[in-house]
């Protein structure tokens, strides 16, 4: 057996010794590497941006038709984000530390292309308030050229700037008052803590500060500062913790209309300020949302008392504000924090929560078209045409 073994080893060696030895083959050419970059559409309006909240920095864009993302802004918490109206840029207004948590503080206004999402440009301003999940902390000019950030260092002041030169251009102290809105041709307008509404003039070599009478009580039923601001129609709507709505006209003078309650809107008794009186009231943190076209406005829903302001909603309550009527209610089958709608010929709206999910529901029908996943938990806003 040992014999044989070895005789078939010599015979394979000797086979394979005469076999014709295969032609070696040459090693593939390398390529060179290439990158590329997408480029982003211009702002849609059936887009979301969604902040992602404490939890998760960034603000997400999804497409309201498709439930998909479309793109991430970078924000860090506690930012502020706006959109510039003609579509170009996105604007953050933010705080970094040279040592992350600390050492040498920056303030500053970045831009971002809407395209390339390619930093343009970081105008340095001498400060802003640091809290989140408040949108008119941070508010863009009807026609773009001017952008207005909330401070409080140490007391309430607006810096301005010149988007168009890309500098900063000056800080106006502002008293008590806070929650901007822009007010095209004069400058911008601002809720105050004794009931007010004042106007800020820019147009002069000083600025020029009015108020109008007091027209609620900001110690006793205060206004949400997440209000919603036409700039077509330049007004303002306002809705306080027992669910009085507001309607004010803003130019140089500002006119606030006599409110009405939504809950009598609805059928029901009004809401009031009685401790342990149950009732529907307003809440969440972004709590309510306005369809400029149609004049409706959806507000978040839920049964407590006065002072539960930050309760998410279990209902959606639709507005039409010209009749001073609810004409729907849809319930959620989770309750929601944030509210935002489309301003489209045909609506979307869009709400999270503090779960982080993401819904995008028919205002007509509640149908809830898509949900999202790890959407943010945070503000959201939309293209709105001027």
């Amino acid at each position: 057996m040992l014999r044989a073994t070895a005789a078939s080893a010599i015979a394979a060696t000797a086979l394979l010794a005469g076999a014709t030895a295969a032609p070696a083959q040459s090693a593939p050419e390398l390529q060179p590497e290439t990158s590329d970059t997408m480029r982003a559409d211009p702002p849609n309006p059936n887009w979301f941006y969604v902040e992602g909240g404490w939890d998760t920095p960034g603000t997400s864009i999804f497409d309201g038709k498709t439930g998909k993302m479309k793109g991430l802004v970078d924000t860090a918490r506690l930012t502020d984000f706006a959109i510039d109206p003609a579509g170009r840029y996105y604007y953050v207004a933010e705080s970094l530390w040279s040592r992350r948590d600390r050492g040498t503080r920056q303030d500053m206004v970045t831009v971002y292309d809407t395209r390339d999402m390619k930093r343009q440009a970081e105008i340095a301003i001498p400060g802003r308030i640091l809290i989140g999940a408040r949108k008119n902390n941070f508010v863009i000019s009807n026609d773009g050229r001017w952008a207005f950030v909330y401070n409080l260092d140490p007391a309430s002041s607006v810096n301005i700037v010149d988007l168009a030169a890309r500098k900063f251009h000056a800080n106006v102290e502002l008293p008590g008052c806070a929650s901007m809105m822009p007010n095209p041709g004069i400058g911008f307008s601002a809720l105050c803590s004794d009931g007010s509404l004042a106007t800020v003039n820019v147009t002069g070599k000083k600025p020029a500060i009015t108020r109008t009478a007091p027209f609620f009580q900001a110690t006793d039923d205060p206004i949400f500062d997440n209000y919603a601001y036409d700039l077509a129609k330049k007004q303002a709507v306002f809705l306080t913790y027992t669910g009085l709505v507001y309607t004010a006209s803003i130019a140089a003078q500002p006119v606030v209309t006599q409110p009405f309650s939504i809950q009598a809107a609805a059928g029901l008794r009004p809401g009031d300020t009685k401790p342990l009186d149950i009732n529907w009231m307003p809440g969440g943190r972004q709590p309510m949302a306005l369809h400029r076209p149609s004049g409706h406005l959806f507000v978040l829903m839920h049964m407590g008392e006065m002072w539960t302001h930050k309760e998410s909603g279990t209902e959606i309550w639709d507005v039409d504000l010209a009749a001073k009527k609810v004409v729907r209610r849809l319930p959620l089958k989770e309750p929601m924090n944030n509210i935002a709608v489309t301003q489209t010929a045909t609506p979307l709206l869009f709400v999270d929560g503090e779960g982080r999910k993401g819904w995008i529901i028919d205002p007509v029908t509640g149908e809830k078209k898509h949900e999202i996943e790890n959407a943010g938990g945070g503000v959201i806003t939309v293209v709105d045409p001027s």
